[in-house]
């Protein structure tokens, strides 16, 4: 949620070999759980990004890891430990993409004012054990409603400001990838037990323990009147090639300019 992927569960290993190595850090939507659990060989984000910056044909060779770790922000990521785990000792980071707030404002108490306290916390340390990569800061992309995410996005601002780092916005692309269909970038799931049993045979496919886990659209005409079916606004494969795309084209021209 790619050369070798490095799932949240593992110690993450950055892999030399000449390359370009990416760090994504984040949370479920980095990750992307759910489209490996539907679809295991992907490509998913990280193989995607590295499949687009090496169609540019001028780039180096990229190694891109997904640090991403479902429900994680930036609080739990330090004092958890994962940080010293997974991400302080990563040999040879070249960019290091950070994606956090959605957690942090249902997790931390005063948000607005501790966010952002965490977040500096996050950068301190990223310069501290990684002095040679850049450090890019992304707004996160369309979850919640438009004002929740505008609260979110404006704290990640503040801190590029102060920091003096990129600021990578992801946003509006994702925004405007939803104009062609609300429901295009997120999967469904939803509770098997709120299915009719009528319809039990026809899920009995895309059933994962106690949810039925589908990729798009192909059970809406179906199942789309029932209250919550395209509830859960995570991204599916789709919405991951919205950011891998949208991060390429970030990226690449700043990979040439050596910036």
């Amino acid at each position: 949620m790619l050369l070798v992927f490095v799932s949240s569960a593992d110690t993450a290993r950055a892999e030399h070999e000449g390359k370009t190595q990416i760090l994504l850090l984040g949370d479920s939507t980095t990750e992307g759980s759910i489209p490996r659990k539907i679809k295991p060989d992907g490509p998913h984000l990280e193989r995607v990004l590295e499949l687009l910056l090496a169609a540019e044909g001028d780039l180096p060779a990229c190694h891109a890891i997904n640090s991403g770790v479902s429900g994680e922000y930036i609080r739990r990521l330090i004092d958890s430990g994962r940080y010293a785990r997974d991400v302080e000792k990563l040999p040879g980071l070249d960019w290091i993409f950070v994606r956090y707030g959605l957690n942090d404002r249902s997790r931390i108490k005063n948000f607005d004012e501790q966010f952002e306290v965490d977040f500096h916390e996050l950068i301190a340390l990223l310069r501290k054990d990684h002095p040679e990569a850049k450090i890019v800061l992304m707004t996160v992309i369309p979850f919640a409603n438009p004002e929740v995410s505008e609260q979110i996005n404006e704290h990640v601002r503040n801190v590029a400001e102060k920091e003096q780092l990129p600021l990578f916005d992801i946003y509006p692309r994702y925004a405007a990838e939803l104009e062609k269909g609300y429901n295009v970038l997120n999967y469904r799931r939803y509770s098997l037990s709120r299915v009719p049993e009528k319809f039990h045979p026809l899920v009995k496919p895309f059933v994962s323990g106690d949810s039925v886990l589908v990729m798009s659209n192909e059970l809406d005409a179906i199942l789309g009147h029932l209250p919550g079916w395209t509830g859960d606004r995570h991204p599916n494969l789709a919405g991951y090639n919205v950011i891998a795309d949208e991060t390429a084209k970030w990226l690449a021209p700043r990979m040439r300019k050596k910036e």
